[in-house]
């Protein structure tokens, strides 16, 4: 065995023993990942995604998988001649968009995160709230930031109005990997979309979750100079809100991250998602990649 092949060998070692408190500490605790950007679409990273899941249940812990789909929502959209709308981060949503929404979320990219995972070991199986009416949810009507006493209604986007862990923890008696895809059903069995940001905050508050992570595009919360901000408090994020510097796709991010961390969750992360394996850096390591949320 040549000296470079030992001193490898014995990086790996020592990086395993190093992983062992945080194995020990997260033993049987349940992360959910929300799983979304650059994660879904480059072809490495989502091997590597797939492996971190795998080992995650190997090891004890139980992972619950929340994804999006939001680059491929848009390029089905593009296919039949249709802009995506967006309104404070969230997608304007009428019949037809919920129809190609349903066909993205709940099938291809559901079903192609389920085979990943299971290709690399894992059992996953796919859901969306439709399921068992797993995620109940009514129309959203959102404030209009320019009129504070209007609504705006954008179509068939849904707020949860509950959500069954039953099913989750039937299938953590199977050794199971649930993905879901945040699809959530009406009283009357009409379908809703939901941002995929708020289903991981709310299931991680309802399956009282060691952690929530949330994968991105980005290092993290920047501040404007562009440096990356952590250990933020609910008062720090609300400055951060008011002078303008979160907007768009992260504020719905932000805010699931605040109300998790307020309802119980003991560590909110938003993390960057293009780092390979950035998921065993977060939860296996002391090194951090993003940006932590403090429920106070």
């Amino acid at each position: 065995m040549s000296a470079d092949v030992s001193v490898t060998a014995l990086e790996k070692a020592k990086i395993l023993a190093e992983a062992l408190p945080y194995i020990r500490r997260f033993q049987d605790r349940t992360i959910v990942v929300k799983y979304g950007g650059n994660a879904m679409t480059d072809p490495q990273l989502k091997e590597s995604f797939a492996r971190d899941v795998v080992l995650l249940k190997l090891v004890g812990m139980n992972p619950v998988v929340v994804h999006g789909g939001g680059p491929q929502i848009d390029e089905l959209l593009k296919r039949i001649g249709k802009q995506g709308q967006f309104v404070q981060g969230m997608r304007v949503t009428d019949e037809e968009t919920m129809d190609i929404v349903e066909m993205v979320l709940g099938g291809s990219v559901n079903k192609e995160i389920v085979n990943l995972i299971n290709r690399h070991g894992g059992k996953a199986v796919g859901l969306t709230g439709q399921d068992g009416a797993f995620i109940r949810a009514r129309k959203l009507l959102m404030p209009d930031k320019d009129r504070p006493d209007q609504l705006l209604d954008i179509g068939q986007v849904g707020e949860i109005v509950s959500i069954d862990p039953s099913i989750i923890a039937f299938l953590d008696t199977g050794d199971f990997i649930p993905v879901i895809a945040p699809i959530g059903v009406g009283d009357a069995g009409e379908s809703y979309n939901i941002n995929a940001d708020v289903v991981a905050g709310k299931l991680a508050e309802i399956l009282k979750a060691e952690k929530l992570i949330l994968l991105t595009n980005t290092p993290g919360v920047l501040d404007k100079e562009g440096k990356l901000l952590t250990g933020l408090t609910p008062k720090q994020i609300d400055e951060l809100f008011a002078d303008g510097t979160l907007y768009g796709g992260m504020l719905p991010k932000i805010s699931s991250a605040l109300d998790a961390a307020r309802s119980g969750v003991k560590s909110v992360h938003i993390i960057d998602g293009r780092v390979p394996h950035s998921l065993l850096l977060e939860i296996l390591t002391d090194q951090g990649v993003g940006t932590l949320i403090k429920a106070r």
